[in-house]
């Protein structure tokens, strides 16, 4: 379906002067046919006036169901007799033929996004039985326009198994707009519905391939080669494959995805415990093993001076104790108590 632009439909105001003045003439037309008429059947010229001013009272409300007023980055999808005949865009007060009618399958959708055009306007009665809430509509009122501004679609979290099998559970926002209002309407049964299932099925299939933190022997990317791609260290790259996905998707639907971002990112509640140990131990062993590296470089260091100035000589035996009791000092997790040996050292 290809999308046509209606422009030249800006006439509303005229044809609402017009609508009022030919309602007025047909009002005093019926009056002036009755009072020429008045009550004389040869009458001719008052009959004609009566039948032409109460045909046009009757009727002639129709014409101002052609009239439409659009807002700044709205659209109307206009279809005549089940054909489509075009698409009022821009903002401004037009008149179509009367009989046709706005389409759009997805106004009484509501997702979780910002900048839905109108809403639904619904009176409803509330039954409450055994428990359960029962809600009988009464009346609807759909507003059928499309918004073409930028919207922001706020899908739920899911919970992923990244790909190495940890339960994830992650959010993800997801900038888009409507530039094809044709593709929207009739390619799609419901464009909003359809744009929330393939957010979340592209989100599934990329984070599947990345795991929660940097792990070996890992190819993100389909090379054969192990990187260092990551959800929580490669967020601006994740993100970016995930739009692109979603773009593919949903373009068959005149949606354009303008950005995606990751929301939030955690390790699922059964298993956030255990990780954060694991990650806490990892931190342990990585700040011990600094610790010793220092303090090795720091005991050579003594070793080398002290045996440069011949400040002392220290047999084997001796060395390695100084080495060991160097080591404590360094990297005991509570100061060093000192002893004073007053006496000789041999």
């Amino acid at each position: 379906m290809k999308e046509k632009v209606i422009s030249q439909k800006k006439n509303g105001m005229a044809m609402l002067i017009f609508s009022i003045i030919t309602y007025i003439a047909a009002i005093a037309a019926t009056i002036a046919g009755g009072i020429i008429t008045d009550g004389t059947p040869d009458s001719t010229l008052g009959i004609v006036l009566l039948v032409i001013g109460i045909t046009w009272v009757s009727l002639g409300w129709i014409l101002f169901m052609g009239l439409k007023v659009l807002k700044p980055q709205e659209a109307l999808v206009l279809t005549l007799f089940g054909k489509y005949v075009g698409t009022l865009k821009g903002d401004g007060f037009y008149w179509v033929n009367p009989f046709c009618t706005a389409v759009n399958p997805a106004a009484s959708t509501k997702l979780r996004q910002s900048g839905d055009v109108g809403g639904e306007n619904r009176s409803a009665l509330t039954f409450k039985s055994e428990g359960d809430t029962v809600t009988m509509n009464t009346g609807t009122s759909l507003d059928k326009r499309i918004s073409l501004k930028m919207m922001t679609l706020n899908n739920n979290k899911q919970k992923i198994n990244d790909c190495l099998g940890n339960p994830i559970e992650i959010g993800i926002a997801v900038i888009w707009r409507v530039v094809d209002t044709a593709k929207a309407v009739f390619d799609v049964d419901n464009y909003k519905e359809y744009l929330s299932l393939q957010c979340d099925t592209a989100l599934r299939n990329i984070v599947r391939l990345y795991p929660y933190d940097v792990a070996p022997n890992v190819d993100t990317t389909g090379d054969g080669q192990a990187d260092e791609g990551s959800l929580r260290g490669s967020s601006e790259i994740v993100a970016q494959r995930i739009r692109d996905e979603i773009q593919e998707k949903v373009k068959n639907a005149g949606i354009e995805i303008i950005e995606a971002r990751i929301t939030y990112l955690a390790y699922a509640p059964e298993i956030a415990a255990a990780m954060l140990q694991r990650q806490q131990a990892s931190a342990v062993v990585d700040a011990r093993k600094l610790i010793v590296d220092g303090a090795v470089g720091m005991v050579e260091m003594a070793l080398e001076q002290l045996s440069e100035k011949s400040v002392v000589e220290l047999d084997e035996e001796r060395k390695a104790a100084m080495v060991s009791n160097l080591l404590v000092v360094l990297c005991g997790n509570h100061d060093a108590q000192p002893i004073v040996n007053s006496g000789s050292l041999y």
